[in-house]
């Protein structure tokens, strides 16, 4: 049986302990030993897309079937876009068909789209039932199947609409990086690398020591990057589940990234592709407020030029930044609240800036024409 290695995400706070683990390994699909206690009868819904469903559907259905689980399958679009009401309902309708009870789990089969409606699912319908993540692309390995965010997209803004409402389990094949476009691959590894700008330096030189392996997709480095950040997520999410402080910081680049996003039309950048420029803007507007020195936003820009993410927005205007970022779950009061960098490594959060300097940074921070 394949080595694993476990990350406990620890939420035992009264009124019931809800903690649960992140294992994580290549054929977590088939490690059935792990996945059937959590499973309280002998039916479950896989949701998945129609990207994931052909390669890995019929694995996860034959493993359970060889153990009485009766599974049926929901499969959905692929794609940001279909990150919606529309979408939501289509998942709320194959249950009530099939007649699920509340002790009826449902499996996410996919990337960050499909856990986010799932969780959001599983959390509204019957008013909780149980759910287990079984995340295929590295940014929901590392990021989106960590820490019981869910939710949709609105026309208005990103993640708008949603619940905290966190996972039984998070199996984390590292086996289906295999198929994962070299895109996506990238765009994940965006989000890796905001771990070790907030929370941890040394990770971040390793990161810079070992990013030729990881787009190599060496087990070895690869592991250990999931690992490392499923650590420091867990870490965070475990002393602020619900993002009353500390948790924010794990929105470094985000406010940026989700009006890219929001602006451009959900799925024309990629979420990570999104983040790593809001990254960018975020370091440079901390240079513009001395936080952090040029010296070190050349290593960060440098870093993500490496993986061929993009470091630059793209050219609208401020106004229109300014406007899909007023929409940011972090507004308070009508004021924008960003996650800033002190060094690389550590980061702080709910900083107000200067209306004149966000322009002037927005400016300094988008594609030539």
């Amino acid at each position: 049986m394949n080595a694993i290695e476990t990350v406990e995400v620890a939420l035992d706070t009264p009124p019931e302990n809800r903690s649960y683990a992140i294992h994580i390994g290549q054929e977590m699909i088939s490690r059935m030993d792990l996945l059937l206690p959590h499973l309280p009868g002998k039916k479950a819904a896989i949701i998945t897309n129609t990207t994931v469903a052909p390669l890995y559907l019929e694995k996860l259905r034959n493993a359970l079937a060889n153990h009485q689980v009766n599974t049926f399958s929901i499969i959905l679009p692929d794609g940001e876009q279909y990150k919606n009401w529309e979408t939501l309902n289509l998942i709320f309708d194959a249950l009530l068909e099939h007649r699920c009870e509340r002790k009826t789990p449902l499996i996410a089969l996919g990337g960050g789209v499909i856990g986010d409606l799932t969780g959001f699912a599983a959390a509204s319908y019957l008013r909780g039932v149980p759910f287990i993540q079984i995340p295929t692309t590295l940014l929901a390995q590392v990021d989106s199947s960590v820490g019981g965010k869910t939710g949709i997209n609105h026309p208005l803004g990103k993640n708008m609409i949603g619940a905290f409402y966190q996972p039984r389990l998070v199996l984390t094949d590292t086996a289906t990086l295999a198929t994962l476009p070299d895109r996506e691959l990238r765009a994940g590894i965006a989000e890796i690398i905001k771990y070790g700008l907030i929370h941890d330096a040394d990770f971040m030189d390793w990161l810079e020591r070992h990013m030729h392996q990881l787009l190599a997709r060496d087990p070895a480095a690869m592991n250990y990057a999931i690992r490392r950040s499923c650590e420091i997520k867990a870490e965070i999410v475990s002393l602020d589940e619900r993002e009353s402080g500390l948790r924010a910081l794990l929105n470094l680049g985000h406010t940026f990234g989700h009006a890219i996003e929001n602006a451009m039309g959900y799925g024309e950048w990629l979420h990570g592709e999104a983040v790593a420029a809001g990254t960018i803007m975020a370091a440079e507007l901390s240079r513009r407020l001395q936080r952090i020195t040029s010296v070190e936003v050349d290593r960060i820009r440098h870093l993500f030029e490496v993986v061929g993410l993009p470091v630059t927005g793209p050219r609208l205007t401020p106004e229109r930044y300014l406007e899909s970022m007023q929409l940011d779950k972090k507004v308070e009061s009508g004021a924008i609240r960003f996650i800033l960098l002190d060094r690389i490594g550590k980061a702080s959060a709910g900083i107000t800036v200067p209306t004149p300097l966000l322009i002037e940074t927005l400016s300094a921070c988008v594609a030539d024409a």
